[in-house]
């Protein structure tokens, strides 16, 4: 560990604030911690900060030495009913990137309308069971076909290339949409938390529009209902209109959404 002291005299309290480790500040007054911050580089390569204080000066002081200390761009993420969060924030010159719906999505068929004999021509291979090498070809074609359009940044946080190039960490995660013996389209699914998550949908530029998102849809949910588990939960970019409409259009609801802020 190490300490890097800045003292600040304006605004009450005045806090000393102290980099305890390469990621941790702390904010101290009279000996007591009233406030820390951290940072963590996403396998993306961004660094996204965070605050805990309890005091708007003091918040404002540990945004400040972390903000000296850091290079740029740094990215935060709020949920949007934490207005004096947010507020802070854009004291500390943070501004808004972009929006993500949080859905609750059921998993009967009876309510999501969704059927999984209903797309002629694919067959979908389950989690678990696609080929590696195909996959990750997949993965990679979608990825270049994203960044092409509106960019790759604009997927979910946890499926954004690491420093290797590569997005698939596990990828018994995924099943995979085939059509005439290729692989066109991909969904991530995972059950590690309470609520499945639906981390991904995505498809070749020349299949969508053809029933793969909404048959691989159809499958993730249909393997959860057979299981017992549902709801499963989704955020969606509010910029990605197919998206928002096919969660939309299968009795999904918006149950919140959080802000990525972003300094330059």
């Amino acid at each position: 560990m190490y300490s890097q002291h800045f003292t600040f005299e304006t605004g009450a309290p005045a806090a000393v604030i102290t980099r305890v480790s390469d990621t941790e500040w702390h904010a101290e007054v009279d000996g007591r911690v009233v406030g820390n911050g951290d940072v963590t580089r996403r396998p993306d390569g961004r660094l996204f900060v965070s605050v805990d204080a309890w005091h708007a000066t003091v918040f404002d002081q540990l945004a400040d030495a972390m903000r000296a200390e850091l290079s740029r761009p740094l990215y935060t993420v709020v949920d949007e009913v934490e207005t004096d969060l947010i507020a802070s924030w854009r004291r500390a010159g943070f501004t808004r990137g972009r929006r993500e719906w949080e859905y609750s999505v059921p998993t009967d068929p009876e309510v999501t309308g969704l059927d999984t004999t209903a797309a002629p021509g694919i067959t979908i291979v389950a989690a678990g069971t696609a080929a590696e090498d195909p996959l990750r070809e997949l993965d990679r074609v979608i990825r270049a076909e994203v960044e092409a359009t509106v960019g790759w940044h604009n997927m979910p946080a946890e499926v954004l290339c690491r420093g290797d190039g590569d997005t698939i960490v596990d990828p018994s995660k995924y099943a995979v949409a085939m059509r005439r013996g290729r692989y066109v389209g991909l969904i991530r699914v995972v059950r590690a938390t309470r609520r499945p998550r639906i981390g991904l949908i995505a498809v070749r530029a020349e299949e969508q529009r053809a029933g793969v998102a909404r048959a691989l849809l159809a499958h993730a949910l249909d393997r959860l209902h057979r299981d017992g588990i549902g709801p499963a939960y989704a955020e969606v970019n509010e910029s990605n209109t197919a998206a928002t409409a096919l969660f939309d259009g299968i009795g999904a609801q918006r149950v919140g959404g959080n802000l990525e802020l972003v300094l330059p």
